[in-house]
């Protein structure tokens, strides 16, 4: 009996020890505005970027970072406007964009592509209110706030659940992690990514859009189109350089110890390092 009631208090110690290191993870965290349009703003915080729609339709966002932050996500958009979101979209699975879904699901109808759900869906531990209500397989249109917000499904590329969003009226787009600004992107192979895919979405995007779009990356900064052609090079020219290794028979080590081309070695940052760029390339496109 002694020892079932210490293995009870030592889980509820662990539990509680893994919630306040979360918790002192993200306490210094703040959420900041920046309003792109009249009724169109983008946050950034811990996670990938919001995109918001405020209006007198009510709130829509697009992902909700990390668990922790919901409050102080709540707090910002009443900032703007009060009330809660009426829909939430998901523009990929991964939890620091899906996180805050609990909390935003109890009141607002979650929107992703069907893949995003059968994800979400395969963790034990996610709650009901997390997952998606509406889901899809390639576009779907919401009328809100005067515009039309286009979700468009775009293929494997960072996942095999990857949407963008646009606004129509207001030339906005909300990339998710199909656009890491200036930075070496995650594909996720484990995920249903593609980097070959990654690309062609990329392309695809630049097709949609023009020098007045107002893009919003998954991470970074406020983004334009000659900054999404910039990360189109990089991955092309990536691209043609491992697939050059490939055919001279490199090994990975080997292909480790020369590195990337120079112009793109600062590219390298703290989750998708020029190493894991690399691991990334050499495995997705080595012939099978």
């Amino acid at each position: 009996m002694k020892l079932r009631l210490f293995s009870k208090l030592l889980a509820l110690s662990l539990i509680s020890t893994a919630v306040y290191a979360d918790d002192d993870r993200f306490k210094d965290v703040q959420i900041t505005s920046q309003q792109l349009t009249p009724t169109t703003y983008m946050f950034i915080g811990s996670g990938g970027n919001i995109g918001v729609s405020a209006g007198a339709d009510g709130i829509l966002i697009i992902d909700d970072q990390f668990a922790p932050l919901a409050d102080k996500i709540s707090q910002s958009l009443n900032k703007i406007q009060p009330g809660q979101p009426k829909y939430v979209i998901n523009t990929h699975y991964h939890g620091d964009h899906t996180g805050g879904n609990a909390h935003f699901g109890e009141q607002g109808i979650i929107f992703a592509h069907h893949n995003v759900l059968k994800r979400l869906s395969a963790k034990q531990d996610t709650p009901k209110a997390a997952l998606p209500v509406v889901t899809y397989s390639e576009d779907v249109a919401i009328h809100f706030n005067n515009d039309t917000l286009t979700l468009k499904h775009m293929g494997s590329g960072h996942t095999d659940g990857d949407s963008v969003v646009f606004w129509k009226n207001d030339n906005v787009i909300h990339m998710g992690d199909l656009f890491f600004k200036d930075r070496f992107p995650y594909v996720d192979l484990n995920g249903g990514g593609s980097v070959i895919g990654y690309r062609d979405n990329v392309s695809k995007v630049l097709s949609l859009i023009d020098k007045q779009t107002q893009i919003i990356p998954g991470h970074g900064s406020l983004a334009t189109q000659d900054d999404l052609l910039k990360f189109k090079h990089m991955l092309d020219e990536n691209i043609l350089w491992m697939e050059k290794e490939l055919t001279e028979g490199k090994t990975l080590a080997q292909v480790q110890a020369s590195g990337v081309p120079e112009k793109w070695k600062d590219w390298s940052w703290g989750f998708i390092t020029e190493k894991k760029w690399i691991d990334t390339l050499y495995k997705d496109l080595k012939p099978r």
